[in-house]
């Protein structure tokens, strides 16, 4: 079966390019999803390429999934703590007591999820290229 790792990267990338236009739209809840799915695709891609399989969402635990095998910045750790709760908190309204993903973004937040994904993204490009 053939490799994709490039098919994931290139979704991986356009992901961060509606993350940023939905910041730039002030639509912080789709941009943090957006940004949680960029980072998510992006090191799929890398394992994808190492020819490991992996299912989830969590960015911190497909971080740890490989972090025998490479040299991960510490600071991605951090990164991944907060894109991973941006799978379903940005989504659902059930992902707070009360209240909807709308009332509880905004364009800080939204920038610092776009500076991360965009973080893991350039370290993820430079292994795949």
């Amino acid at each position: 079966m053939p490799r994709r790792s490039g098919d994931w990267f290139r979704q991986a990338e356009s992901d961060l390019q509606h993350a940023k236009h939905a910041l730039e739209n002030g639509d912080y809840e789709w941009s943090c999803f957006a940004a949680q799915q960029a980072a998510e695709k992006a090191i799929k891609a890398i394992y994808e390429k190492s020819g490991k399989s992996t299912r989830g969402h969590s960015i911190l635990g497909l971080l740890k999934g490989i972090e025998s095998e490479f040299n991960i910045p510490e600071v991605f750790y951090s990164y991944a703590r907060v894109l991973s709760r941006y799978y379903i908190e940005a989504r659902y309204p059930n992902g707070f007591p009360e209240g909807a993903p709308v009332d509880y973004f905004d364009e800080k937040i939204a920038g610092e999820a776009v500076s991360a994904a965009e973080e893991i993204l350039g370290w993820c490009r430079n292994y795949l290229s």
